[in-house]
């Protein structure tokens, strides 16, 4: 078997010794050594890293659809998406300066392109409720997008040593990026438009980042970050578990009552002017003389 292993084709080989690098690769593919646990180890790791980066380039993909059928953001938060998404862009403008490996993070950068998309949709969609008859919503999106350009271009221009803190800082980003969330979801008993998928991804994504960190990079920060996060995913799958299917009778619930026009307006004339209605029986027609008249039947 040995024989077979370690004639691969090249492009093959080149594959398997980027993925896991040169050693692992001998130990594990060429030699058929399966008792080197920590070549194991690491090669589970980094698949598992390649299949996180993957999945993050779609995991709110499913969230995107489901804002931009219904035409509609009920239900997000949007507090929650923008520290949600600093938090991301934090982690990844990290992980990158401190030349971490693409696969520990990578899911990062498709996460805060898909948040920021998802950010600008709730601002546009945003209930008229929450507007005045002579606002829009594009100079806050001109706004937001600036304001974006901007944080990027602070996260490149800043040193190494000022990134530290800032992900120090991603711990209480994790927290109240998902608190207006949850309690959005418990006041009123509905998840909206939250995608199941994505905080289903979410949490899978969370348990297997805290084994790549812990095997590859081993940052006690970024671990911590992923244990948070972890926590609060949970609360809000099991949120999705308690308020599933209870959109329509949220939606039954807020349904406004519609009146008439004409039932409007003896509506309000009696709230003014309350009066006895007087049912007046029908009388027989009198004649010219002042007698009744009835008509004989058969």
């Amino acid at each position: 078997m040995t024989s077979i292993t370690r004639n691969l084709p090249w492009f093959v080989k080149d594959l398997g010794i980027s993925v896991v690098g040169q050693k692992c690769y001998v130990s594990l593919i060429e030699n058929l050594d399966f008792n080197d646990f920590v070549c194991i180890k690491y090669s589970i790791s980094k698949g598992l890293g390649v299949g996180i980066v993957v999945g993050g380039s779609i995991m709110k993909v499913p969230q995107l659809i489901l804002i931009l059928s219904a035409q509609s953001a009920r239900g997000l938060s949007l507090p929650a998406y923008i520290l949600e998404t600093l938090s991301y862009a934090i982690t990844l403008a990290y992980s990158y300066r401190n030349e971490f490996p693409f696969s520990t993070y990578g899911e990062n950068l498709f996460l805060t392109i898909q948040n920021a998309i998802i950010t600008l949709l709730i601002m546009f969609y945003q209930s008229p409720r929450q507007l005045t008859s002579t606002q829009s919503p594009a100079p806050r999106i001109a706004s937001a997008v600036l304001a974006m350009v901007l944080a990027a271009c602070a996260f490149i221009a800043l040193p190494v040593s000022a990134l530290a803190p800032l992900q120090i800082a991603t711990l209480p980003l994790s927290l109240f990026s998902k608190l207006p969330q949850i309690r959005q979801n418990h006041r009123s008993q509905s998840t909206g438009q939250l995608s199941a998928f994505a905080v289903i991804a979410q949490i899978g994504g969370c348990l297997a980042r805290l084994f790549t960190t812990a095997t590859e990079v081993g940052d006690l920060l970024i671990s911590a970050g992923f244990a948070l996060a972890l926590v609060l995913n949970c609360v809000l799958g099991a949120q999705m578990w308690m308020y599933w299917g209870m959109d329509e009778k949220e939606e039954l619930g807020k349904a406004p009552l519609t009146i008439p026009p004409n039932e409007k307006e003896k509506i309000q004339w009696r709230a003014v002017s309350p009066q006895v209605e007087v049912i007046v029986p029908p009388q027989s027609p009198r004649t010219p003389t002042g007698r009744k008249w009835a008509r004989k039947v058969d």
